[in-house]
């Protein structure tokens, strides 16, 4: 099964990215996804399912302790021709 995560991190901050965002960059950017795209609004990050699921559970534990107040994420079952 292959999964796709949505998420953002909060407060915002539109001059500097704050520090939990940064951290949810690294987490995402380090972990064994296909493919992730990081941006100022919104990520989104996808691979097997336990990859996915795995980051997620880091995503949160990190980010939470980096400062963000609230974590928004979706997570989607994605077919192999679902881009």
């Amino acid at each position: 099964m292959r999964l796709r995560v949505e998420f953002t991190t909060e407060p915002f901050d539109l001059d500097e990215a704050p520090a939990h965002a940064l951290v949810a960059r690294e987490v995402v950017q380090a972990a064994e996804l296909d493919a992730v795209d990081v941006g100022p609004f919104g990520n989104t990050a996808e691979g097997a399912a336990d990859a996915v699921l795995t980051a997620v559970d880091a995503l949160l534990r990190r980010t939470l302790q980096a400062g963000a107040t609230r974590v928004s994420l979706q997570v989607n079952v994605v077919g192999e021709g679902d881009k």
